[in-house]
C-alpha cells in the first residue's frame, strides 16, 4: 500500500471520527475502535523533565519536547493524540505562580500537538482536575467553573477538535468541567480514575462505574470512560459496566500496570505486547476509544495498531 493510500484512508477514518463525535455514536473505524495514544508525563520525564516541575510550561520553554512526544504518537499510528495541558487550569497554575499565563500555555499545547498531527490525527485537548478538593473546602465551586471555562475557552480557540475532561476523581468536580468544556460548542470526553474499594472499580469518593456513566451523561459529556488508577487488566470490568449504564462510545486509557520504584524512579512492568492483547476483551466490553495513560509509550500504542489491523 503507497504512502497516498495510507494517508487517504487515515483522512477518511479522520471524518468519520467527527460524525461520529457529532452523533455522539461509535465511530465506526478500522479493528472497530478509534486508537488515541499512550501517557505524556513519562515521555516528557525521558526528555529530561525534572520532578517537581511543572510540565505544561514546557509548552512554552521547551516546545520541540514536546512537539517529539506528540509526533511519535501520531507516527505509531494513533488517530487521536492529546496536548500537555492537563494542569493549565488557573488554579493549578497558581500554586506555581503561573496563573497569568493560563491562556499562553493552554493556546501553546494546541499549536504543539496540531503541528505534530499534521491532519493526520485528531487533537483532543487535556484538562485535569484543579488539583484541590471541594469536599474540603480548599477551593470553591466559583473558581472552579472560572479556570475549567478559561482553560476550555482557550484551547477552543486554539483549533482543538475536542476537550478531554480526564483523571477526575470527584463527580462534582467532573460536571464543572463538562459544563466548562461544552460552553465552548466542542465535543466532550469525560473520563474518571476508579482506584478505590477492594476490588479497584470506585473512585476515591467511591462512586462506582454506573453512578459515573450516569452522571457524566446527563452532565453532557459526548463520550465517557476511564483513565489511570490501574493496570490494563482492571478495565475490562470497568468498560462492561460503563457501557451497560450509558448509551455514550466508551473511552479507555489504563496504565502499563502500577508503577514500581527502582532507584527513585517509576518501572512499569506491563510490556506493549501483553498490553495489546486485551483489545479483543475491552472490544467485547464496548470500549470505542483505547489508549494508555501512565506508563505506556509509542511503542504501546504501535502494538495497540497492530492488534487494531489484525481484528
Amino acid at each position: 500500500m503507497t504512502t497516498r493510500t495510507l494517508d487517504s484512508h487515515r483522512a477518511d477514518a479522520l471524518d468519520d471520527l467527527r460524525r461520529a463525535l457529532r452523533a455522539r455514536t461509535p465511530p465506526a473505524s478500522g479493528g472497530g475502535f478509534v486508537l488515541t495514544d499512550g501517557a505524556w508525563g513519562t515521555e516528557m520525564q525521558a526528555r529530561g523533565l525534572a520532578p517537581g516541575e511543572f510540565p505544561d510550561l514546557w509548552n512554552l520553554t521547551h516546545t520541540s519536547r514536546v512537539a517529539q512526544v506528540a509526533r511519535s504518537y501520531v507516527d505509531a499510528g494513533s488517530n487521536v493524540i492529546l496536548t500537555n495541558t492537563f494542569g493549565a487550569n488557573r488554579v493549578r497554575l497558581a500554586e506555581a505562580g503561573l496563573g497569568n499565563d493560563a491562556r499562553a500555555i493552554n493556546r501553546a499545547g494546541v499549536e504543539v500537538s496540531k503541528r505534530a498531527a499534521d491532519g493526520r490525527a485528531l487533537v483532543f485537548a487535556s484538562m485535569g482536575p484543579g488539583g484541590k478538593l471541594l469536599f474540603t473546602g480548599d477551593v470553591s465551586r466559583e473558581e472552579l467553573d472560572a479556570a475549567f471555562r478559561e482553560q476550555a475557552r482557550a484551547l477552543a480557540d486554539a483549533g482543538a477538535d475536542a476537550l478531554v475532561v480526564e483523571t477526575m476523581s470527584d463527580l462534582d468536580e467532573a460536571v464543572i468541567a463538562i459544563a466548562a468544556a461544552r460552553a465552548t460548542g466542542l465535543p466532550v470526553v469525560a473520563s474518571m480514575v476508579f482506584d478505590a474499594g477492594p476490588n479497584l472499580d470506585h473512585t476515591m469518593m467511591g462512586a462506582s462505574p454506573e453512578d459515573v456513566a450516569q452522571a457524566l451523561t446527563e452532565a453532557g459529556a459526548d463520550v465517557v470512560g476511564a483513565n489511570c488508577g490501574q493496570g490494563v487488566a482492571g478495565f475490562v470490568g470497568l468498560c462492561r459496566r460503563l457501557r451497560s449504564a450509558t448509551d455514550r462510545p466508551i473511552w479507555i486509557k489504563a496504565n502499563a500496570g502500577l508503577p514500581e520504584f527502582e532507584n527513585g524512579k517509576a518501572v512499569y512492568r506491563t510490556t506493549p505486547e501483553a498490553f495489546a492483547s486485551f483489545v479483543p476483551a475491552l472490544r467485547e466490553a464496548g470500549a470505542s476509544y483505547i489508549g494508555g495513560c501512565c506508563g505506556t509509550t509509542p511503542a504501546f500504542v504501535a502494538a495497540l495498531r497492530r492488534a487494531q489491523s489484525s481484528s
